[in-house]
């Protein structure tokens, strides 16, 4: 459905949010986030480390899409192991440097679902961010990790989700109708 182009592979070297190496500190910022939106805290994580994190400190992410990879390599067998537990898993196949038409419906019927919900993706995860910050509702918060720095917070703003949309709409494909598959009406 979309194709990440070379000219924007930049734009995505320097991190979308505030990078934290603490838990605590992330999960209190994005607590922050969802009170200023008044709502329950509702996190998103893109990314296997990232989500073994949340989930040692014992907070079960609503949306987790992982693909059992970091650095495009093979994941601990520890954090493979934790992560594979996970009773409402959805497979779904996301191509490299793309972000396909099965990862935005997934990731938006994932989003609607009151239960905790994993995206094992076969290919990569990397790029659901954007669509995620898209997707999610005013004072969530996305969380991906930033290899070799930490872990991103994204907050769910206006703000964001209008940066959010000028790089999506750069990628090559059908950037109308992928909104279209994530939108929601109180977006």
């Amino acid at each position: 459905m979309l194709t990440l182009p070379d000219s924007l592979r930049s734009a995505f070297k320097d991190p979308l949010g505030p990078v934290f190496t603490n838990t605590d500190a992330l999960l209190a910022a994005a607590s922050e986030t969802a009170t200023a939106y008044d709502r329950g805290r509702l996190l998103i994580t893109v990314g296997d480390v990232v989500t073994y994190h949340l989930r040692n400190a014992g907070v079960e992410p609503a949306v987790a899409a992982i693909d059992g990879k970091t650095k495009r390599e093979a994941v601990r067998d520890e954090i493979s192991r934790v992560l594979s537990d996970s009773p409402n898993q959805i497979s779904v196949t996301n191509p490299p440097a793309e972000i396909s038409k099965e990862a935005l419906i997934s990731l938006r019927e994932a989003i609607d679902d009151p239960k905790p919900v994993v995206l094992y993706i076969t290919g990569e995860e990397d790029l659901l961010t954007l669509p995620a910050i898209l997707a999610a509702p005013l004072g969530a918060s996305i969380v991906y990790g930033q290899p070799d720095v930490g872990m991103v917070c994204v907050p769910v703003t206006p703000e964001m989700k209008q940066h959010a949309d000028k790089l999506f709409t750069q990628f090559d494909g059908d950037t109308e109708t992928a909104r279209s598959l994530i939108a929601t009406p109180t977006n």
